[in-house]
């Protein structure tokens, strides 16, 4: 336990919760195109303290062969809002997720959260496919969470 009360249960709270699949469909253009989608409203729920976390969720990728559906991609994350989870693992959850789901050629997702107690945060996880069009899998990613 940390000095503030911080377990290992409060950190890896929600990072394995049952939430709503993204469903895709099929890109119909191989041009290396970049599609970017803001979720402006996102909230989830501090695992520690139960007060909410709300912030905008920017997501951009190039596609292979599969495009995110929004809608389902809505109800995913309309399902953060009651869920225990440290902002920094919604940001690597949602790419990990986004990966599974699509295998684009590469991904980006960027939290930015609202200030809590006088603090703002950023953080930003990355993946680039390990060879494009080949069929990349989540567990090739490379992540990184930042604090701005």
């Amino acid at each position: 336990m940390s000095k503030y009360g911080y377990t290992e249960e409060h950190a890896r709270a929600g990072v394995k919760a049952q939430l709503p699949d993204i469903e895709t469909w099929p890109n119909q253009f191989r041009t290396g195109y970049e599609i970017e989608i803001v979720i402006p409203e996102f909230t989830s729920v501090c695992p520690k303290t139960g007060l909410p976390d709300s912030g905008e969720i920017t997501i951009r990728y190039v596609p292979d062969k599969q495009c995110l559906e929004l809608k389902s991609l809505k109800m995913y994350a309309l399902a953060y809002r009651d869920l225990g989870i440290f902002q920094e693992n919604v940001v690597n959850r949602f790419l990990s997720d986004i990966v599974r789901a699509a295998r684009p050629v590469s991904a980006a997702v960027i939290g930015e959260f609202s200030p809590r107690g006088g603090i703002y945060s950023k953080m930003t996880a990355t993946y680039t496919a390990v060879s494009a069009g080949l069929g990349n899998a989540a567990g090739r990613s490379r992540k990184r969470a930042r604090r701005a």
